[in-house]
């Protein structure tokens, strides 16, 4: 009986088997695929002609990229200044290195990163960039200062380390100190007014003017709508041969224009811009001196401006053409208070 059971276990396990093999395909061998096209190489950090920026003297930096063949990557080779840093046979992906190097010895001055990727069947792509290192020290903030934007190709506020929020696209030029934004068509920077828009203000900063277009706003904490009672507009108008700024802000009873404070020839020109607004007193400076002053009633009203923009109106100060700005900016200071004539005369020259 006992083996009677066990022939009628294995004619089950039999039949099992050859049920469960029904319908799969047999093995067959596939030739390799023919090495038909040589390697690709992406360097995603560092960036060509930017500049690595770090509070520390010899700093780390993360070395980025992506390496990328149709049959099989044999190797992937990092110099930098001409020394071999890094060297890379196996893959865990082997047609697609997604690599990323930290490099520890990174000191200041102009570097050449150079990267080779070969394949199996030998065939190579080289690719070299250029960028620099330089030592940027921790930013102290002045009394009551709120947000610092050096501009040094980037929009990182200096004070809290955060990065402003950008609309379009950002250009950067050699500035008054280091690099300088310059607007662009269509393109503005904004933050939340919490924290800037404070009942005394003051802001200080390097300007450039661009002729075109003929008006533009600069900064704008407004409302919806066109509520002058409250809010601040700085503005620029004019034409190919003159330009103008004007500024207009609320007290919430009224509005003051002080327009315009200053008339220039756009010539591209630095000059250094400061406003400061206690509960009394406006005052605007321009290249150190005072060129406009005015008494008010009561301090600066924030009613209903929840944002700031810079290099525009919009989206709440787009009336009367005050569209995007393509001047430049360099080394912007913001206040919650009144700022005196001796700390715009060093805000000039500070860094």
């Amino acid at each position: 009986m006992k083996i009677i059971k066990y022939l009628f276990a294995s004619a089950l396990i039999l039949l099992i088997a050859v049920s469960c093999n029904k319908g799969i395909d047999p093995i067959e061998e596939v030739a390799p695929k023919p090495d038909a096209s040589d390697p690709t190489l992406q360097i995603l950090y560092p960036i060509e002609g930017k500049i690595v920026r770090s509070d520390q003297e010899v700093a780390t930096i993360v070395i980025k990229l992506v390496a990328v063949d149709d049959v099989e990557l044999k190797s992937v080779i990092v110099h930098l200044d001409g020394a071999e840093i890094a060297s890379y046979t196996t893959f865990k992906d082997y047609r697609r290195a997604l690599i990323e190097y930290p490099y520890t010895n990174l000191t200041d001055g102009d570097h050449t990163l150079r990267v080779i990727a070969t394949d199996l069947a030998g065939k190579t792509i080289e690719k070299t960039l250029n960028f620099k290192k330089v030592t940027v020290p921790v930013y102290n903030p002045l009394e009551g200062e709120t947000l610092y934007l050096p501009f040094e190709e980037s929009l990182i506020d200096g004070i809290s380390g955060e990065t402003l929020s950008l609309t379009g696209t950002a250009n950067y030029v050699e500035g008054k100190s280091g690099t300088a934004f310059v607007g662009a068509p269509d393109s503005y920077i904004t933050m939340p007014s919490a924290g800037i828009a404070t009942p005394e203000f003051s802001v200080a900063f390097w300007y450039a003017a661009n002729a075109e277009p003929a008006r533009a706003g600069v900064i704008a904490i407004s409302p919806e709508g066109d509520d002058r009672k409250v809010g601040f507009r700085l503005l620029r108008e004019g034409n190919a041969t003159e330009q103008k700024l004007g500024l207009n802000f609320g007290i919430g009873t009224t509005e003051i224009w002080m327009n315009p404070f200053v008339t220039f020839a756009p010539e591209g020109q630095w000059m250094h811009v400061a406003i400061t607004i206690s509960s009394t007193k406006a005052t605007i400076y321009v290249d150190g001196l005072v060129v406009a002053e005015t008494e008010i009633a009561t301090p600066l009203d924030w009613t209903g401006c929840p944002s700031m923009t810079i290099s525009s109106g919009v989206p709440n100060f787009a009336y009367w053409e005050h569209f995007s700005d393509q001047s430049s900016y360099d080394e912007m200071h913001f206040f919650s208070r009144a700022i005196s004539a001796a700390e715009v005369q060093g805000l000039m020259g500070s860094k």
